[in-house]
């Protein structure tokens, strides 16, 4: 499946331009996600060098990412600008389970286990 996962507010604490407090939990599952073969797109309206400091966030925690505010594969078969992914993941998103940080990973996790997305097998 594919995953897009937005920026501020959904893995990293609002404090743009910066880059806020990494959110609980939300690095161990975006790894669980990478573990069970889901392919990670950054869908952010960061631009420029805060884009790139985003990018570089992920990097640095051993989290690739196989597009970023792109699907690399949705040119073959359409000319939208939007992401096709199977599940967003975003603080802004309706349903999207919240805390008082931004987005509650726990709950995220909850969710994508009862959807069918991690492998009993696999950590």
């Amino acid at each position: 499946m594919i995953v897009a996962i937005d920026f501020d507010g959904t893995v990293v604490k609002h404090e743009y331009p910066k880059i806020g407090k990494e959110l609980d939990d939300g690095v161990r599952v975006m790894k669980r996600l990478l573990l069970n073969g889901h392919q990670l797109i950054l869908f952010t309206m960061r631009s420029g060098t805060t884009l790139l400091d985003a990018i570089d966030w992920f990097y640095a925690r051993g989290i690739n990412l196989w597009g970023i505010n792109t699907n690399p594969l949705q040119k073959e078969w359409t000319a939208s600008p939007k992401a096709f992914a199977n599940k967003y993941i975003d603080d802004a998103g309706l349903g999207c389970p919240l805390n008082q940080e931004g987005v509650d990973w726990e709950g995220v996790e909850f969710i994508l286990t009862k959807e069918g997305y991690f492998d009993r097998s696999k950590p």
